[in-house]
């Protein structure tokens, strides 16, 4: 009587809906770091934001949120000077460090949300794979960045006359003056690509898929930083919004795919626009370096103006695109040719499945015909059983 007391009790907690709460992971335990890094980071940025509060630390708390070298200049928009207004533009320094620093913690919380309140409800429907899993929550964040930084890209280009006029890429060098915009859409760039290392071990990447990702978040936070210290922010920009463009395409037929395996077609497009933006790459990156800033009047190196127009880094920046281009390709060519190997081996498979079918189909039906014409082992009697039996 005790025992069924007992089971009644629980089972009547358990209809209730409370339930016996998993116990917590040690204090600065990996699983603890591992579930809790959201709140963690969303301390210290707390804890800078409530520095502005107070005389004492408000110099350097500002120094992490706000956009750093303010320089005001009476000339025009970014990339004309037909105004004679004054306006502000920024350049950069090391104060830098401490607002990508902030802005990467921005990072790593917004990036938790997302998770948590639209991939991982999504997961749920789906039921996917631990391999689809992993992929499909790399998409859906990728998606979400490439959409925003493509549109905010797009805004500050728009703005500007670079179709028209495609020398404002090397124009004027050095372009150590940048608009707040510009600026800041480098700093935010660099953040989350920053964010993205740690990430690797918050989100419990598998060791598989850590090399992959480690080579392209390298490749990302390499190429941004140097333009973005060389003065070369025009070209990084312009090269940046066509392959964020190809890149969102890629992610979201990746979604679709996940949701639905008979939606391929966007990959098709991406094919295209991949080899699109690669020629587009190296022609810009060609005439910008070979051509465009060799003929500038401003030749050679000085950190205090922020001119680095010499041979040697012109040559190397010019290398570093075309070998990373060059790897993107091939990258993309092996990924083609395992694509089409896959779907010969499948379609190959399917003709094997049906072959012996249809020659086991062909067998019966014509055991079916001379049946028509012959005694059926039923009806193979002895002439003596069919006499009839005397009485």
């Amino acid at each position: 009587a005790f025992d069924e007391c007992i089971d009644f009790c629980e089972n009547t907690v358990t209809a209730m809906g409370f339930r016996k709460k998993n116990k917590s992971p040690p204090v600065l335990s990996h699983e603890f770091v591992i579930q809790n890094h959201a709140d963690m980071v969303s301390c210290v940025a707390m804890i800078i934001l409530l520095g502005l509060m107070f005389e004492v630390t408000a110099k350097f708390a500002i120094m992490f949120i706000t956009v750093q070298y303010n320089v005001t200049q009476t000339s025009g928009m970014f990339f004309t000077e037909d105004k004679s207004e004054p306006v502000n533009f920024y350049h950069y320094g090391p104060k830098d460090i401490a607002t990508v620093f902030f802005y990467m913690l921005i990072a790593i919380i917004l990036h938790a949300l997302i998770q948590e309140y639209i991939l991982d409800k999504i997961n749920r429907r789906l039921h996917l794979s631990k391999t689809k899993h992993s992929k499909f929550n790399e998409s859906g964040q990728l998606a979400v960045f490439y959409l925003l930084s493509f549109t905010w890209g797009c805004s500050i280009l728009t703005a500007e006359d670079f179709v028209t006029n495609p020398m404002f890429l090397w124009e004027g060098y050095p372009h150590n003056h940048m608009a707040f915009q510009v600026k800041f859409f480098y700093v935010c760039q660099m953040a989350y690509w920053l964010h993205a290392l740690p990430e690797l071990y918050f989100q419990k990447v598998r060791k598989e898929d850590i090399p992959r990702q480690l080579y392209y978040i390298c490749l990302y936070i390499f190429h941004i930083t140097g333009a973005y210290v060389l003065n070369l922010h025009r070209l990084g920009l312009l090269l940046l919004v066509p392959h964020y463009l190809v890149e969102l395409l890629f992610h979201a037929s990746r979604l679709f795919y996940f949701s639905n395996e008979n939606k391929q077609k966007g990959f098709t497009l991406w094919a295209l626009l991949f080899v699109f933006t690669r020629l587009l790459t190296l022609t810009l990156s060609v005439l910008t370096f070979g051509f465009g800033l060799s003929r500038t009047d401003k030749q050679g190196f000085s950190l205090a103006e922020g001119n680095f127009n010499v041979l040697t880094v012109r040559m190397t920046c010019l290398s570093a695109i075309c070998l990373t281009q060059a790897w993107m390709m091939w990258k993309f060519i092996n990924f083609q040719l395992k694509k089409w190997r896959e779907q010969t081996q499948l379609q190959a498979s399917k003709k094997k499945a049906v072959s012996p079918k249809s020659r086991a189909s062909k067998k019966d039906s014509s055991r079916g015909g001379s049946a028509n014409g012959v005694m059926k082992p039923e009806d193979k009697t002895s002439p003596r059983a069919r006499k009839p039996k005397a009485s």
